[in-house]
């Protein structure tokens, strides 16, 4: 099988993409924010309350990395963190209303950048794609929880 043909090497290459248009768009809005921040950014608006441990899990990033986005998030003015009341080892992340905002004024661009990614795909074939990749991770989400 040759290897532009395995599954890794084409998500490698469609992460690859992603990542840049990302990145692209960020630049033309005149950001600095990366795919994770984004992602924790979402975890912590859809999750009030919720520790690092938490919106690690819940991007599936690592728990030692996670610790990293939230303060560059925090530098930004985008989160705060305050000692848990149910965990003092346990830091809870909440949305700033920096945070918020510019939440709100990036969701229409990150919706569009989602076409630019899968530009080559009709509409049929991209909620094909969204349901596939999503049912091929299915399995992995499944093994972590058991």
């Amino acid at each position: 099988m040759a290897v532009k043909q395995m599954a890794g090497h084409l998500i490698r290459r469609l992460h690859q993409t992603s990542t840049q248009v990302f990145a692209a768009r960020m630049q033309q809005q005149g950001l600095d924010m990366t795919p994770v921040q984004f992602a924790a950014l979402d975890a912590i608006r859809t999750t009030p309350g919720a520790d690092q441990a938490g919106i690690a899990a819940q991007i599936a990033y690592d728990r030692a990395t996670i610790g990293g986005v939230i303060d560059r998030l925090e530098k930004k003015g985008l989160v705060t963190r305050s000692v848990s009341d149910k965990d003092k080892r346990a830091r809870v992340v909440t949305l700033s209303n920096e945070g918020k905002k510019l939440f709100t004024q990036l969701q229409p661009v990150i919706a569009d950048l989602q076409n630019d990614i899968l530009r080559g795909l009709n509409d049929v074939e991209k909620a094909q794609f969204l349901k596939l990749a999503t049912k091929a991770l299915d399995v992995f989400d499944g093994e972590k929880q058991s």
